[in-house]
This record gives C-alpha cells, structure tokens and sequence, in this order.
C-alpha cells in the first residue's frame, strides 16, 4: 500500500497543468530519462538525467527554480566531462571541461549565452596550450598559444581579428616569423628566421603578398625578389642555381630542398620530381618536343636547357589549360590532352 502512494505523489499535474511535486520520467524500456522535483512546472532542487544504463549522464542543483542552477556533465561511465552555471538555459559564468581521463582541457568564462571573458586551453600533459580573451563572442584581447613543448605564437586580437605585431618562437626560444596584421589582414613587412638566422622577407598589403625576398648565399649573404627569379636546378647536393630574369646565374651555396622551401609555391612549380627543377609557373607557354619526340616544357623566356615535366606537372599545365579554355569559350571545352 504505502508503494502505491508513492506512485500516486508522483508525477502530479495541477488543475492549471502545471507539473508539481516529484516527478520520474522513463522510456518505453521502463529506463530512467529524469528525476526531479518540480514547483509550478519549473525544476527545483536537484534534477537528474540518466543513460540508458542507469548511470548520471547530467545533474542539476537549482539555487532558483527554473532558472539558475549549477550544470554537470557525466559520460557513461560516470567521469566528469564539463561543469559551470546556467542562467536561463544560458551558460553564464566560468565552465570547465574535462577528458574522458579526468584531467581538464578547457577553462572558459561565459555571459548570458556567449563567451566573454579569459579562455584558457591545456595539453594531455596539464600545461597551458592556449590563452586568449573573449568579448562578445568574438577574441578580443591578446593571444598566446604553445607550440611543442617551448615554442609559442602570440599576437593581439580587436573584434575577432588579429590586429598589430604576431611574433612565433620555436623550441629553442628563437624567433621564427615576426609581421604585423590590420583589420585581420597581413600588412606590411613580414620576416622569417631560421636558427636565428633571417631568411625570407615579405612585403604585403591588406592581405595581398607584393613581394617575398630570399636569402642566398653566394657565399656573401643576398636577399633576392622571387619576381626576378626564373628558374631553379641543384647544382649536385648542396648547391642550387637561381636563374634571373636578366640572364644572370647565380650559385646558391645552399642545397636545392632549402631553397625552394624557401622560395614556395606562390609563383613556382616543381616541373620534375627527378631533375628536381623549379619554374615560375607563369612562364610557361606550353609543351613542344625535341628532336627524339620527347616533350618538353615551352618557356618564355627560354633556359639554355630542357625540362622535361613529369606526370604532376602535366596534371597542372592540363588544368591551367582548362582555365584559360573556360574562360574564352564561355564554359564550354573541346581540346583533347
């Protein structure tokens, strides 16, 4: 008698159908949905969900009826994975979140629904990874985030965009890169370090490279537009020869790899794996054949030599052609490759 009583107090809806009392929800399995006490149909106390299996999956301690309460998050094999306030269905105030291993991940400050506040980031090991402050729901504030076990990036955000000085350092705590951004946008001049060492130089404008200089070393120290380089080949393994616009060789005591890592892909394109050749991409015209039927690649201006592209080579010069074919045909393509 007294189990149905229970039952009976239970899951009560007043003449105004509002739910009162202590109420248990389940599914057609008869399994726990929720558990909680209500007070003219807003959660009181401490409200509870669970998953299929019984375990807590959220628990819920209001210090207002419906409105604030303290929030916690369960997987379901019990490990606590997030926990903060919220105010009117509204994360509000700090929030902590957590690995499957118990350790913490996150730390962030919320207002009424959006981040606003500090926001700090950890690794698997519990160091800081990342740091930065929110307003608004947008970054706004200065920012540092770790890169491997020493290095860092850090820079300075206005409205969700990067604005001033971004400087990186590596694990040896030497300067990587250094520029400046407006408005979110790279402007101005860029440099980029290596051991220490300054080796490309860029000028940009509103997001817009103008120009990359690259060191060479002949064996003086030579920083070099790649606007007026034309062609790149190693000279054996340690050495690299820059072709100029104006004719002029240059022999880079540096080997090719480096090189061209240095130079990038912007205006260039590795014509052969093998030969290990790079060209300025708009240079090329397109392909011909030497006197044993091979085809080679048509350059303008032409090299005292012959590059013979390979397969992914081929691949850019087709889709370069398809371009250029679109776009004179209105769309449409009929040429064969």
């Amino acid at each position: 008698m007294m189990v149905g009583l229970a039952c009976q107090a239970q899951n009560q809806i007043d003449k105004q159908g509002r739910k009162q009392g202590h109420w248990v929800k389940t599914d057609k399995q008869g399994a726990k949905i929720y558990e909680g006490d209500f007070v003219n149909d807003a959660e009181t106390g401490t409200f509870t969900y669970y998953y299929p299996n019984g375990t807590v999956r959220i628990k819920n301690v209001y210090t207002e009826p419906g409105k604030i309460c303290k929030h916690e998050v369960y997987d379901p094999n019990g490990q606590l994975l997030a926990k903060g306030n919220f105010n009117q269905k509204n994360r509000d105030g700090l929030w902590e979140f957590f690995s499957n291993d118990g350790k913490i991940i996150k730390k962030t400050t919320y207002k009424m629904g959006v981040r606003h506040g500090l926001q700090v980031l950890f690794t698997s090991k519990g160091d800081t990874a990342e740091v930065c402050n929110w307003a608004d729901n947008h970054r706004h504030g200065r920012w540092w985030k770790r890169i491997g076990e020493n290095g860092y990036i850090t820079a300075t955000y206005v409205n969700g965009r990067i604005e001033g000085r971004l400087v990186e350092y590596n694990n040896q705590q030497q300067l990587v890169r250094e520029g400046h951004y407006t408005k979110g946008e790279r402007n101005g001049s860029w440099s980029y370090y290596e051991d220490g060492q300054l080796v490309i130089r860029e000028r940009w404008s509103m997001g817009s490279m103008r120009d990359r200089e690259v060191r060479l070393l002949l064996p003086e120290e030579r920083f070099v537009s790649i606007y007026d380089m034309n062609y790149l080949a190693p000279q054996g393994k340690k050495k690299t020869i820059v072709y100029l616009s104006n004719g002029t060789k240059l022999v880079d005591n540096e080997p090719a790899e480096l090189v061209f890592g240095h130079v990038g892909s912007d205006r260039f394109t590795l014509a052969n794996k093998e030969s290990r050749i790079m060209v300025a991409t708009d240079l090329i015209v397109g392909t011909t054949r030497d006197n044993q039927g091979r085809e080679i690649l048509s350059l303008d201006p032409n090299p005292d030599f012959s590059i013979f592209p390979d397969e992914d080579c081929m691949k850019l010069l087709r889709s370069l052609k398809l371009h250029q074919q679109t776009e004179s045909n209105g769309g449409e393509f009929d040429f064969d490759y």
